[in-house]
């Protein structure tokens, strides 16, 4: 009986996800313990972990089919709490993401992820109606499906939420069977975009050439061949106005990765105190509530997007590293499970979560190092906030359902 329980049940990714939680706990309690008023803060993610644990092993036990029977009515429901919080909403830092509900606050947007994800992976693998993404009608459907919580989300406004729902795009088109050229074709314009940003004229130029050379080793019809090259070409021209029209605040997010002293009481602040956290960590660490950028109180709410330097500084490399291995573990358990998986719905879920759970990964750490844009991604089941946490363990709990379901087509 035991074999056969443990057989079905993903005890692996419970354990790495049990763990990554309990590195959060930590760090949180070491992030709000030289002030009273946070110090709540701990026990508010402590009392959730527990329910989200809860919720996470019941989402593991949910029948393949009824999960996606309902994969639709979830979207639109999402949706739906998109729009109200726009109306009815509170307005924190200028974005009117959150219902204030008993003292908590949620997040709908946080949920909209896991929605989107079964929506997106419901409709390519529709057993109503035989899907190919590399029809246009077919693509467009799907880019709509993430592209409509997108605009509702900009309205808030908040990009960095937006830009996390655009990661999950390729990665799950990639695996529905996305052919490489059209893949090429999305990617590469976003890449010269940045190489004419950020590099100048002459990597612009060089990049621009190792796309035609790439192009043409695609064998496509010349015609098809040019509009892309052509498309590559106004997309490196223009990203320069588009830069312009981001509101200010976000230009200097941007820019300030490549030199965070440009504005180092305002954009620059955190980053580079996050840098100083982290830096004087060294290998070992100062030791569990040791850190003086930590327990002085230099970087603003450091319980949410920025936890990571807390554990550089305690905890030092080695303990960074090691919570960087347990993500990575996770997300290739997720990959694996989906992989063997002979459900597609479930499969392509799987897909779309790890691709969330990696950007997340990647943008938060590179923001906290100064590498990349504080965008205010939370560091998944680590940051403090109530509706991440229960959004990541329910996506957590789809994990695991793939793997417990991994033998059954339907």
């Amino acid at each position: 009986m035991a074999n056969k329980f443990l057989e079905k049940f993903d005890t692996f990714t419970l354990v790495v996800a049990v763990l990554i939680v309990s590195v959060g706990l930590v760090a949180i309690y070491s992030a709000t313990f030289s002030s009273e008023i946070d110090s709540d803060l701990f026990y508010k993610q402590l009392y959730f972990s527990f329910v989200g644990l809860a919720i996470m092993i019941g989402v593991s036990y949910l029948p393949p089919r009824y999960l996606s029977n309902i994969s639709y009515m979830i979207y639109i429901f999402s949706l739906i709490l998109l729009v109200l919080v726009l109306v009815f909403g509170k307005s924190i830092s200028g974005s009117k993401s959150w219902f204030s509900i008993g003292g908590f606050g949620l997040q709908p947007s946080e949920f909209a992820k896991i929605a989107t994800v079964l929506a997106l992976s419901k409709f390519l693998t529709s057993e109503e109606k035989e899907r190919n993404i590399n029809k246009p009608l077919d693509f467009l459907k799907a880019c709509a499906i993430v592209l409509i919580p997108v605009a509702l989300i900009m309205k808030q406004p908040d990009l960095g939420t937006s830009i996390v729902f655009l990661s999950m795009l390729l990665p799950v088109f990639f695996w529905a069977g996305l052919s490489p050229f059209v893949l090429f074709t999305i990617i590469s314009p976003i890449v010269i975009s940045l190489i004419a940003l950020f590099l100048g004229d002459y990597y612009f130029y060089a990049a621009l050439l190792l796309v035609l050379i790439v192009l043409i080793l695609f064998k496509r019809k010349v015609y098809l061949l040019i509009i892309v090259f052509l498309i590559n070409v106004a997309a490196g021209i223009s990203v320069e106005k588009l830069f312009s029209t981001l509101q200010p605040y976000q230009q200097k997010r941007i820019m300030t990765v490549f030199d965070p002293t440009s504005d180092p009481l305002g954009s620059g602040y955190n980053v580079i105190q996050s840098k100083v956290a982290i830096g004087s960590g060294g290998l070992f660490g100062k030791g569990y509530l040791q850190g003086t950028q930590t327990q002085l109180k230099f970087i603003p709410e450091q319980w949410t997007d920025f936890i990571f330097c807390m554990i550089g500084e305690e905890f030092g490399f080695i303990g960074a590293a090691l919570l960087v291995m347990l993500y990575i573990i996770l997300i290739i358990q997720f990959i694996n499970n989906a992989y063997i998986s002979k459900n597609r719905f479930l499969g392509l879920s799987c897909i779309g979560i790890a691709s969330i759970m990696m950007f997340h990964l990647v943008i938060n750490v590179g923001m906290t190092v100064g590498i990349m844009p504080v965008i205010g991604i939370p560091l998944p089941l680590v940051s403090y906030g109530v509706s991440s946490l229960l959004s990541f363990m329910i996506m957590i709990g789809i994990g695991m359902n793939t793997y417990r379901n991994r033998k059954i087509f339907t």
